[in-house]
């Protein structure tokens, strides 16, 4: 009686076609545009698509499988599935929750303000010819080192009140009102931005050797392991997988759901976003280096040089409209980082919701003040210092080690053939036995090369040079204090103790 209580008043999505943007909305983020096209590029060009799609099929689609499967059967949030399980489990949920949240919300929100500042910046070309002197030294006004915190940016804490503002505004409406009419109009925003961009992008001078260099196969790379290890972890970490962002949205969805359909489709969708834009980016830098006289592969950057370094400069080379393209390009990249965020606060809300039933009102209120307030520090002078450590250590090991943890408890504890025939069930799309295979064994085989790959890196030279007491304290501590506050939380009594629903 108590789990069809806490069931009955969870919100629904209104249409299905909502679910899947939403769900895709938080797939497709800043990393889709500027992460894959570089990693592609690297990890020689067209050959790297066989690992990418390999991982996509073996490690991508089961794991999307198992999250919206247990989100569905469950009927809660990630906490409330791990506590249904045992209640020894519930504080991986709520650490999977924690560190997203107040780690990887608090740094995204700032870059999206980066991006929206960049935005209005398109309007005059304000950035000049040395872009790269424009973005460190006067935009972000960057300090010697992490420890050097220096003064808030008053544009970057403007453009992050925005951002908030947008955010809570958001969640704020609920499922219907608000994630889902303002995804109806952010991913078909997206695309035809993104669209717009590339075929403009592939018709300019030199965009062919761009391209070139984009997806010239070197199936010699497909020899190093690291090329499969870049191959994988994009994969885990594009779909938001382990983020509890899927597993809350598919508590949403009615009964009868197509939850392989539906993870299939937003796991291809997703990763074709990503071969599909990087044709843009690369014809832009093909473009760039044809009328710098440069070969493309001193014109290619990666992370945030490409986005706010080396496409400034390519925007102002343009021979017209340059304005327009350069808003295209950084409102693209804005709307691609409101759909991701507001998917992260709208995963804790809903698992403060389930254990605590406060309103929704008083939760996302609560939450997104004191997401602003701790996401100022990154808009320090240090801040582009605290973003990289951040961001390395939540991404390398505290989602890793989420996911190792999500397999071992639903595959080896709760048992994946329970949630297979779930999935049967309320699906008319059936899933293989070998499904259980991935998520109880290849799968957490994968998760743990990947995660000792990092710490053999980590050790034999510290991330990026940086001083290893920023590395300890900003990345490793920053994780271990989520951890402790996330079974602090899970002492405390549920209001209605979460079960499964048979």
């Amino acid at each position: 009686m108590m789990a069809v209580e806490l069931a009955h008043h969870r919100p629904q999505w209104k249409t299905h076609v909502g679910f899947l943007l939403a769900a895709i909305g938080s797939a497709i983020g800043l990393g889709n545009i500027w992460r894959f096209p570089y990693l592609c590029y690297k990890n020689g060009g067209g050959a790297f698509l066989i690992p990418y799609f390999i991982a996509l099929v073996v490690v991508g689609i089961p794991l999307m499988i198992l999250e919206i499967g247990l989100g569905h059967k469950m009927r809660g949030s990630a906490p409330a599935c791990y506590a249904t399980v045992h209640r020894r489990w519930e504080w991986v949920g709520w650490w999977q929750l924690l560190f997203v949240m107040f780690g990887i919300m608090l740094y995204y929100s700032v870059i999206i303000s980066w991006c929206l500042n960049f935005f209005f910046f398109s309007f005059n070309l304000s950035w000049g010819e040395d872009t790269d002197a424009f973005f460190f030294s006067e935009f972000l006004m960057k300090s010697a080192s992490p420890f050097q915190i220096g003064d808030i940016r008053t544009p970057i804490l403007f453009g992050l009140a925005v951002v908030w503002f947008l955010s809570w505004f958001i969640v704020f409406l609920g499922v219907q009102k608000g994630l889902e009419r303002a995804n109806k109009f952010f991913m078909p925003l997206l695309f035809i931005l993104v669209g717009i961009l590339v075929f403009w992008s592939v018709r300019l001078e030199g965009a062919r050797e761009g391209l070139v260099v984009y997806l010239r196969p070197d199936f010699n790379r497909l020899k190093d392991v690291g090329v499969w290890i870049d191959a994988f972890s994009q994969i885990f970490f594009t779909l938001s997988l382990a983020f509890g962002i899927m597993i809350a949205y598919a508590s949403y969805l009615p009964r009868k759901s197509e939850i392989v359909r539906d993870s299939v489709a937003i796991s291809l969708i997703n990763c074709i976003f990503s071969v599909f834009v990087g044709f843009g980016v690369f014809a832009v830098l093909g473009y760039m280096a044809n009328k710098t006289s440069q070969p493309v592969d001193q014109v290619v950057t990666k992370g945030i040089g490409l986005a706010f370094v080396a496409f400034p400069k390519a925007i102002s080379l343009l021979p017209s409209f340059a304005r327009i393209f350069g808003m295209l390009f950084f409102a693209s990249l804005v709307v691609a980082g409101l759909s991701s965020g507001i998917s992260i606060i709208e995963a804790f809300t809903s698992g403060i919701a389930d254990k605590f039933h406060y309103s929704r009102g008083t939760i996302v209120s609560m939450l997104c003040i004191m997401g602003f307030v701790g996401s100022i520090i990154f808009t320090s002078q240090g801040g582009l210092y605290w973003v990289d450590i951040v961001d390395h250590f939540v991404n390398h090991y505290g989602l890793v080690l989420a996911g190792l943890l999500e397999c071992i408890i639903i595959g080896w504890v709760y048992k994946t053939k329970k949630l297979r025939d779930h999935i049967d069930h309320a699906s008319t799309t059936k899933i293989s036995a070998r499904w259980d295979y991935a998520i109880k064994v290849f799968i957490p085989i994968v998760l743990v090369l990947l995660l000792v790959n990092s710490v053999i890196e980590e050790f034999s030279t510290p991330y990026e040079g940086y001083p290893v007491l920023s590395l300890v304290l900003l990345g490793r501590d920053w994780l271990l204090i989520c951890l402790f506050v996330a079974v602090l939380i899970s002492m405390r009594s549920w209001k209605i103790t979460p079960e499964d629903p048979l």
